[in-house]
This record gives C-alpha cells, structure tokens and sequence, in this order.
C-alpha cells in the first residue's frame, strides 16, 4: 500500500525571490539539454523491490526500451477486437521507480491507488517501472532521468496493437503527480495529463530519494515541476484534495504564480490527498473515453465538484 508521508511545506524555499517561478525565457527541454546531473551516489533497488507477478488475465509483464537499457512495465490486456483503444500511462506514488502489487490487489476505497479504473473502463494501461527500479538496469536520479524513461514508455506503448497512438495520455499520484508534471513540461507526445498531489518543489522529499548535491539550486530547479510551468503545451490538470493530509498548498502555491491557461489547478473538495484519487480516476476514465476529436476536449474544471461527490 502506497500510503507515504506529505511535504507540507511552509515556505518552498528554491522559489523565494526567484522573479520568474513560472518559468524562463528557455524551456525545460532547452535547460536541461546543456546540463549534465551530478549523482553524488548511485543505487538501485534490485535486492530490495523484485517485480511482483500479476494476475494473467489482468495484466502481463513487458519491456520497453530507454537510454539505460529495457525497463519492466505492466501493460493491461489489449482488447482483440480490431479497434485503436485510448491508453494510458500511470506513474504510482511513493516509491515510484519500483512496482508492486498496488495495481492489482484490493484496496480500501478511501485510498485505492490502483488506478484500475482505467483498464477496467476498456483504457489500455500501462504502468512503467524506471530507471534504478526493480531489477531495472541504471541508478535513481531524483526526478531528472526517470522523467525521460516516462517519455520513452509512451513511445513504446504508441507502437502496441490496439492502441491509438493520438490518444495516449499520462497520469499519476503523489511522487507519480509530480513526475507526470515534469514529463508534461518535457514532451508534447501526451494528449492530455492529470497531475493528482504534486509537488511544486522536490526539495522537500526525503533525502534518500534525491541522490544529487541539494544544495545545488540548478539541480533541484530542473527537478522541479513548479519552475517550468510554461513549458507546458498541451492540456495539464492539477488535483488535489483540500481535507487534511493534503498537499494543496503546493498546487494553490502553482495557481497563483502560473500563467499557462493550459494548465488547470483543481482542488477537490471534500476529500484529501488519498480518498481523492479513486473517485477522480473513475471521473478521468470516463472523460477519456468521451475524448473523441482530433484534439483534447476533456473539461474537468466543472466535472469535478459536480461529479465526484
């Protein structure tokens, strides 16, 4: 159960003066193309987190290509009935590197981070394991080149039978949220992305999970999601609930300072930042299979308070 702490921040300290929070005049795709990050450790969780055996007639293991090599992934039963299905790409919380068994086992509905919803919906879903997870080849690199294994699933994942490669989205919870902000800020491929609790800032998460120099500001400002807003390009949807424990302060901290009108911040009243995500995925499916035209006209400003209570 992916149940992990918040970064309820009081202040986020790498933006305090920064005059342009929402961005620079170069995207994130430009600054980090003459940057090279510094680990000051490298590790992996190959002895801690084996890749756990899904049920069969749920989902099947894969591998997909990326710059460190073939990385596991769970892609749900494609459907064999000759039609392009919409899909999806869904980053878990917590320790979003390694899988387990969260997306297959029951769970409570006041925190079912499963993201089952989808596949059950008829979405084919795939969820990656990155770079330095499971028994993946590489080393965790705290939200630098985990975002480009992101990228390198939904290339993989266009290319499936069944898949509708216009319609492939990305979404994620917690530690997901923020790593589905970073890919949406270093890619146009996806149609549409749903952010569910991000952070702003990871210099706020525990320091085992960010293997580089902190106290390098251009390190953790490439890492973090808040900074690069206005690179977004196609629709991006914040959410997160407002009741205790919540990470709202981040994404009201993001509204206020951002400027991209594709970009859309969510709270979600009355549920917090657990019992939040089972009914906005079930909100998001049902979205997704709506979205039928050339381009994205998914609308979750209004759906959200109207339809999840």
């Amino acid at each position: 159960m992916r149940r992990v702490g918040l970064l309820l921040l009081p202040v986020l300290l790498l933006f305090a003066g920064c005059a342009r929070f929402h961005g620079e005049t170069e995207s994130l795709r430009e600054a980090r193309s003459h940057f090279a990050t510094q680990l000051t450790r490298r590790t992996n969780d190959s002895d801690r987190y084996p890749l756990p055996v899904p049920p069969p007639d749920q989902l099947r293991i894969v591998y997909y290509p990326s710059k460190v090599g073939k990385l596991a992934a769970y892609l749900s039963v494609q459907p064999k009935d000759g039609i392009r299905h919409p899909a999806i790409i869904w980053i878990d919380g917590g320790n979003c590197s390694s899988l387990d068994d969260v997306s297959w086992v029951h769970q409570s509905p006041d925190n079912d981070q499963s993201a089952s919803v989808f596949r059950k919906q008829g979405i084919i879903t795939m969820y990656p394991s990155l770079r330095g997870g499971n028994q993946n080849p590489g080393s965790h690199e705290g939200f630098y080149g985990e975002v480009d294994d992101v990228i390198a699933a939904e290339k993989f994942l266009a290319l499936q039978p069944g898949v509708d490669p216009t319609r492939i989205y990305l979404g994620g919870h917690s530690t997901g949220g923020t790593m589905t902000m970073l890919a949406a800020e270093l890619t146009s491929r996806f149609r549409a992305a749903f952010a569910l609790g991000p952070e702003a800032s990871v210099s706020g998460y525990p320091k085992r999970w960010l293997p580089f120099d902190t106290n390098n500001v251009e390190e953790v400002k490439l890492r973090s999601p808040g900074y690069w807003m206005s690179s977004v390009t196609r629709p991006l949807y914040v959410l997160e609930g407002t009741n205790h424990p919540s990470n709202i302060r981040a994404l009201r901290f993001m509204r206020d300072r951002c400027t991209n009108p594709l970009i859309h911040f969510i709270p979600v009243r009355g549920y917090d930042h657990f019992s939040e995500v089972l009914p906005i995925t079930e909100l998001i499916a049902r979205k997704i299979l709506d979205d039928k035209g050339k381009t994205c006209q998914i609308d979750l400003d209004g759906g959200v308070q109207t339809t999840v209570h």
